[in-house]
């Protein structure tokens, strides 16, 4: 039976990346840890990681990443708009498969001791880990933030945490350490820059002051944006949907004159929270998650190109002893995650007002590259179907003349294919070099690396699936589409080691420290 432990835990830093990057590598470190998503705020400075595994490898995962956090961020130094109290600022455990609630507060015992006792950083436990009614929410034990705890740990008997050191670690601060319901974070954009007016629907929505159940919210003021926003953390999507909290929230800044621009989830978000969103406005009859095409795949064990379910199984589907999929897919596959990218540095872009006079245009660039994406994926497929049709010409009788002709002709034929299949590949990674190239010249500044690693990428996707072109070359007869095939595979190379080069002298001078 699988067990599977989800952690979520939310860390002090939203302007370092680099210090992110190294906690995430902490977390990873653990044996059996997936990390499947992480979030980082300038303004509140805050990240956020999730993470999932085998309950045990989770727990060290969490432990190893509280121990990098304690190591990089300073407290003392920190500031931010998000209320916060440590390094590791909460540590939720959210149980997923095999594993129950009370497993789940277990583990978390078990890693809040070792916190307390090996780092010495006071630790709280909440939401379902709670040992009283009062830890249950977060914000009662956070009350005053780091500040607060610090003044008042060693000597107010309601602050004593429940594992370390009754004394704040100065540098790493307090932690609290739970077991929840999956949460999602939801943020709301005002049409107005009066953080007042977002204080007001906060207190309005958020259950505490009358609101609604299960919502906790904050009004703040988002300097890049130059906006105000709802903060929001819905404790439990299913009996305070994502819906009604949209809805009040609209309702409640129309009391004030004011529309809301967008929202944003932050991190990862269940599909059935999403799901109930589409049914409620578009008001389907008899709708079931069962009628989602993705969850029938799932259901059935089908999946994407070549019938893997996962990344993990077409990874192991290219290391098996089939000749399919293989280095023609592999190119394929690498355009396109050369293009997830060029569309990931797009999104990071066009919500930053830094960037407002490139916006129009990178919007543009992230549609192209999502057309690429699509492409790209479904020629992973392609190319293996193109080999075994030359598996099968190749098996054709050999007997007498007549035979042996028609089995050269369909050779020749079924190479063609194979040719044309990774020719086609080569064309598209040349157009998602091109869009990496831009989002480097253009994009944010802070993902020009993510811009470089798509250029590389792409470069990899067409040089990869010109071998396969050319190699099939060899069994075809048709000597001028051969040198057609041959002469534009030049000419793709030539102009895409270039654009490439260029991409990596944008990245190289990005990364090179200023001199005195």
């Amino acid at each position: 039976m699988t067990r599977l432990l989800e952690c979520v835990p939310n860390f002090s830093e939203g302007r370092r990346p680099e210090v992110i990057d190294a906690i995430c590598r902490a977390i990873a470190s653990s044996d059996g840890v997936t990390i499947l998503d992480r979030e980082m705020d300038a303004d509140h400075n805050r990240a956020v990681v999730t993470f999932v595994g085998e309950p045990e490898s989770v727990v060290e995962g969490s432990w190893r990443g509280i121990v990098k956090a304690a190591e990089l961020i300073d407290m003392r130094a920190h500031r931010g708009e998000h209320p916060r109290m440590g390094a590791t600022d909460v540590c939720p455990f959210v149980p997923l498969e095999g594993v129950t609630v009370e497993d789940a507060v277990t583990y978390a015992n078990q890693l809040a001791e070792r916190v307390g006792r090996e780092l010495e950083i006071p630790v709280y436990l909440y939401e379902e880990a709670a040992r009283t009614t009062a830890r249950k929410n977060l914000a009662t034990i956070r009350k005053g933030e780091y500040e607060a705890i610090r003044d008042e740990i060693e000597t107010i008997p309601e602050r004593a945490p429940d594992y370390g050191p009754r004394k704040i670690h100065l540098k790493a601060g307090a932690t609290a350490i739970g077991v929840r319901f999956p949460l999602v974070a939801f943020n709301v954009y005002l049409g107005t820059s009066d953080v007042a007016i977002a204080q007001k629907v906060a207190s309005a929505v958020r259950f505490l002051e009358g609101g609604l159940r299960y919502v906790k919210a904050l009004g703040f003021y988002i300097k890049e944006r130059q906006q105000a926003q709802v903060s929001m953390n819905l404790t439990n999507y299913t009996k305070t949907p994502i819906f009604r909290v949209f809805d009040m929230i609209k309702a409640e800044a129309a009391r004030y004159g004011v529309n809301v621009t967008s929202s944003e989830i932050v991190g990862l978000v269940p599909n059935r929270a999403l799901l109930d969103v589409a049914d409620y406005y578009l008001q389907l009859e008899r709708f079931t998650p069962a009628q989602v095409l993705e969850n029938k795949l799932a259901a059935v064990g089908a999946g994407g190109a070549g019938g893997a379910v996962s990344a993990g199984d077409f990874f192991a589907s290219v290391a098996s002893s089939t000749p399919t999929p293989g280095g023609g897919s592999v190119a394929a596959a690498a355009g396109a995650l050369a293009a997830a990218l060029a569309s990931m540095v797009c999104r990071l872009t066009v919500t930053k007002k830094k960037y407002e006079g490139v916006r129009d245009e990178l919007m543009g660039v992230c549609d192209k590259s999502e057309k690429l994406r699509r492409e790209l994926t479904e020629l992973i497929e392609k190319d293996g179907q193109a080999f075994d049709k030359v598996m099968a010409a190749y098996a054709l009788a050999k007997g007498g003349d007549p035979e042996m002709a028609a089995r050269a002709s369909a050779i020749s034929e079924a190479s063609k294919g194979a040719a044309l299949v990774p020719m086609t590949v080569v064309e598209r990674a040349q157009e998602v070099l091109d869009l990496a190239a831009m989002v480097a010249e253009k994009g944010n500044r802070n993902s020009i690396t993510d811009a470089g690693v798509s250029a590389l990428m792409a470069l990899a996707a067409l040089e990869g699936a010109a071998y396969n072109a050319r190699i099939n070359l060899l069994s075809v007869s048709d000597a001028a589409f051969c040198d057609d095939i041959r002469a534009r595979l030049t000419s793709a190379s030539t102009r895409a080691n270039a654009t490439a080069s260029r991409v990596r002298e944008m990245v190289n001078a990005a990364l090179t420290p200023p001199t005195d």
